[in-house]
């Protein structure tokens, strides 16, 4: 399972949040095909852009509970103050993606910002 894990500001539009996974997903030399799903913490429940990014790229949108999202924080390699001390994470983005990879799931690398959204890809534990 591969997901793309998703923070972002507030506001943010669809088309940025795509933006944001296709410029991700391109730094690894992987296609949108490769991604399972989306993820993000329980913060961004209400961030309208993730959910319609997902029904556009016809991938469903895990919300990653807090307590997972504090659990996968200790693997994650980016650090924000903001997303520390709004989310309890310092990745939302890579913290969200790991949790919802599951159990051993890895980061292919730091998460990619692209204007107002970061996006991190992780790939499950099962994956090569």
């Amino acid at each position: 399972m591969m997901v793309a894990g998703i923070g972002s500001r507030k506001g943010v539009t669809a088309r940025d949040v795509r933006a944001a996974i296709e410029t991700a997903l391109e730094a690894h030399g992987l296609a949108m095909t490769a991604l399972s799903a989306l993820a993000t913490g329980e913060i961004k429940r209400n961030e309208e852009a993730i959910f319609l990014a997902g029904r556009d790229l016809d991938l469903p949108v895990i919300v990653v509970t807090d307590d997972a999202l504090q659990t996968a924080s200790s693997s994650t390699i980016s650090h924000s103050d903001l997303s520390q001390a709004h989310a309890g994470t310092p990745s939302v983005s890579e913290a969200s993606a790991l949790a919802a990879a599951g159990k051993g799931a890895r980061l292919l690398g730091a998460c990619t910002v692209l204007g107002p959204v970061t996006c991190a890809i992780a790939i499950s534990g099962d994956a090569p």
